[in-house]
């Protein structure tokens, strides 16, 4: 997914080759005492396969190294926390972010997804995205490339309408009254959001104010395929790829969906917000 991730995966590939060397053994010779295949070695030493844990202490008590097992998987853990600057990746504009995030979501059957004060870029209209992408360029200084962004950004929520695809969404109310645009441009948005609600493919939650909750609200958060968890900060991006990183994020959906109302609740709950506006 990023060109960090790949790089420290190459990386930690360099390391085992090292110790490998210094131990005296070729590929074929470390394969044979791990019981593995010849090419796993080579595809972990290339940086074209993530090692486990115990992929790792295996490595180490092989070549003799036992006491290099705990840097090897302090490295790992470097890969499954990728952390990624927004100055850096807004460096050429947003467009750049946005096409990422296209293939993304291609790539994805289900996702499951929650955000506390915005309403998803996967449901947002081009007038909200438009004005939320302007606000975010002017806070982070970055190059204005706002139309081509917009548009990039509308060509994410195609999956919406791919057969196989599964997006379980969960906001917070807040997000249904933060402002971040013209009163109408609000409105707007809020009744794409409730003609979202019965897609096949989508299930809106809607986290109400004074529900009862285990947990608080908290950050953004969305886990693809179960086997990655994006999470954006204000001022860095984080990619997440352990197991345990990724059921503790399942945990934290789960007990928000707890507490999340669907179908006419949640329709409620968005007109209630659009009455609000008073538009008259």
């Amino acid at each position: 997914m990023s060109t960090d991730f790949q790089t420290a995966r190459e990386a930690l590939g360099a390391r085992l080759r090292e110790l490998r060397t210094e131990a005296g053994y070729d590929g074929k010779g470390v394969a044979e005492r791990l019981g593995w295949q010849r090419s796993k070695v080579s595809r972990l030493e290339n940086g074209k396969q993530t090692a486990t844990p115990q992929d790792l202490d295996a490595w180490a008590d092989v070549v003799g190294a036992p006491a290099e097992a705990d840097d090897l998987k302090s490295r790992l853990r470097g890969l499954e926390t990728q952390q990624r600057s927004w100055r850096r990746q807004l460096a050429e504009g947003h467009r750049s972010v946005q096409d990422k995030y296209v293939v993304e979501y291609r790539r994805t059957a289900t996702v499951r997804g929650y955000e506390a004060t915005v309403i998803p870029g996967l449901f947002q209209t081009p007038e909200y995205a438009r004005h939320l992408l302007i606000h975010n360029a002017e806070l982070m200084q970055s190059p204005r490339d706002t139309d081509e962004a917009v548009r990039a950004r509308m060509r994410r929520q195609e999956v919406l309408y791919e057969v196989g695809k599964t997006f379980r969404v969960i906001i917070w109310e807040a997000a249904l009254h933060a402002l971040m645009c013209p009163r109408d441009v609000m409105a707007g948005q809020l009744d794409r959001l409730a003609g979202l609600i019965g897609m096949s493919a989508v299930s809106l939650g809607i986290v109400p104010f004074g529900v009862p909750l285990k947990i608080t609200p908290k950050h953004g958060f969305w886990i693809f395929d179960e086997q990655r968890v994006v999470v954006e900060t204000i001022n860095t991006e984080f990619a997440l790829e352990s197991t345990e990183d990724v059921a503790l994020y399942g945990r934290v959906w789960d007990s928000l969906d707890e507490g999340a109302v669907y179908g006419p609740p949640a329709h409620r709950l968005i007109a209630r917000a659009r009455a609000s506006l008073d538009l008259a």
